[in-house]
């Protein structure tokens, strides 16, 4: 079992890591002895779990991980059922459109559609961003029975607008509630707005996904929330 642990925390830390990271940086960050974590290395990477640079020196994800990952994404059912609602999004807007879920204290991107903008922010399936700091975390976080557990505190102010005290993150919430979407006023990034709704798909656990429409701070529909047309079988 203890084998077990460590290969899937390998796998997380890698997950995390822009960019390929040493044995001696990788044993550092799990607390693992190097000759141990050398032998799990040995076999992930024997698994095509891990791959490693032309040195051989620094160790990344590997193709086998991108295949899991697809696998998952294929089988799960709201991707495929809000697919259309994503691209509905995206044309009537121009701009980028996430689904996402709530991972612990992050919400992770499932699915996205691109801005027909040149100038645009960089996203992919499979990122984390801090649920508290995004219109997708925001609009999960208000329909979780116990969206103060799910979080990791204190909070971390990602900008200068990033809601990180109690008192008003649980104000934010009710207000998700009672209008039926989510905002993120320049919380994740700067000059960066975005609206948010909880998708709520058959499944008896609390709603677990949720989608998102991404403008700059400038234009007009992203100072509007009324402007974003919803599908009313999604606003309750």
């Amino acid at each position: 079992m203890k084998s077990a642990d460590r290969t899937l925390e390998v796998l997380e830390v890698l997950a995390a890591s822009p960019t390929r990271r040493s044995l001696v940086e990788l044993s550092r960050a799990l607390d693992i002895p190097k000759s141990s974590l050398h032998g799990i290395l040995r076999t992930m990477a024997r698994r095509g779990w891990v791959e490693t640079d032309q040195t051989g020196t620094r160790f990344g994800l590997g193709v086998r991980a991108l295949a899991v990952g697809a696998a998952y994404l294929e089988a799960d059912d709201a991707v495929g059922l809000v697919a259309g609602v994503l691209d509905d999004l995206s044309r009537q807007f121009g701009e980028a459109t996430h689904l996402g879920r709530l991972d612990g204290p992050d919400v992770v991107y499932l699915a996205k559609r691109e801005s027909v903008h040149r100038l645009r922010l960089y996203s992919a399936i499979g990122r984390k961003l801090p649920a508290h700091a995004t219109a997708l975390g925001k609009a999960l976080l208000a329909r979780h029975p116990d969206p103060e557990g799910q979080l990791r505190w204190p909070l971390t102010a990602l900008t200068s607008h990033t809601i990180t005290e109690r008192e008003a993150l649980h104000a934010e919430l009710e207000e998700t509630r009672r209008r039926g979407y989510a905002v993120d006023r320049e919380e994740n990034t700067d000059g960066i707005v975005c609206f948010a709704i909880a998708v709520p798909l058959a499944d008896p656990r609390p709603t677990r996904s949720a989608s998102r429409c991404r403008s700059p701070a400038s234009a007009r529909r992203a100072r509007n929330g009324s402007r974003l047309r919803w599908p009313e079988r999604w606003i309750s």
